[in-house]
């Protein structure tokens, strides 16, 4: 099987296409990450992820990040933090922790190549659910087993 290639070893007009295309939803990341900086939300620049972070985002507890676009929220000090799976969350196996920012960073690849078409076809596959094969190709991808494209066989 081929893995589709990481945008950050793609060519730099490669980079700036998906980021252009993903443009209306960092728009509305931005604008949630910009918004929430009085009750203490910080921008940092994620190189790796190829996208601006807003830690600190007000949440309930710690682990929470949400990506639009380019833009990654999170409510941690560190993207950089581990967490479960989707399916050992659902109680569907006892897998290893994975890396926050390596979830996350799986979702901005995705949105680069989808851009726009991302949020209906996420919402289409089940929003934020162990069904979804989004989430499943994050996981899959942060435990370093596949490819982030959500169909990619797993």
């Amino acid at each position: 099987m081929q893995q589709l290639k990481t945008p950050s070893a793609s060519p730099w007009y490669a980079l700036v296409v998906g980021a252009l295309w993903t443009l209306p939803n960092s728009a509305l990341g931005l604008l949630a990450g910009v918004a929430c900086m009085p009750w203490g939300a910080r921008p940092e620049w994620r190189r790796r992820e190829c996208a601006l972070g807003f830690r600190h985002m007000p949440h309930r507890g710690c682990g929470g990040a949400l990506t639009l676009g380019n833009v990654i929220l999170y409510s941690c000090e560190m993207l950089d933090t581990p967490c479960f799976t989707y399916a050992h969350r659902a109680g569907r196996g006892d897998e290893p922790c994975i890396s926050l920012a390596d979830h996350e960073r799986a979702h901005v690849y995705q949105y680069m190549v989808l851009g726009p078409l991302f949020l209906p076809l996420y919402l289409l596959c089940g929003g934020i659910s162990v069904r979804n094969r989004f989430e499943r190709a994050a996981d899959r991808y942060a435990r370093q087993l596949g490819s982030w494209w959500p169909w990619s066989a797993p």
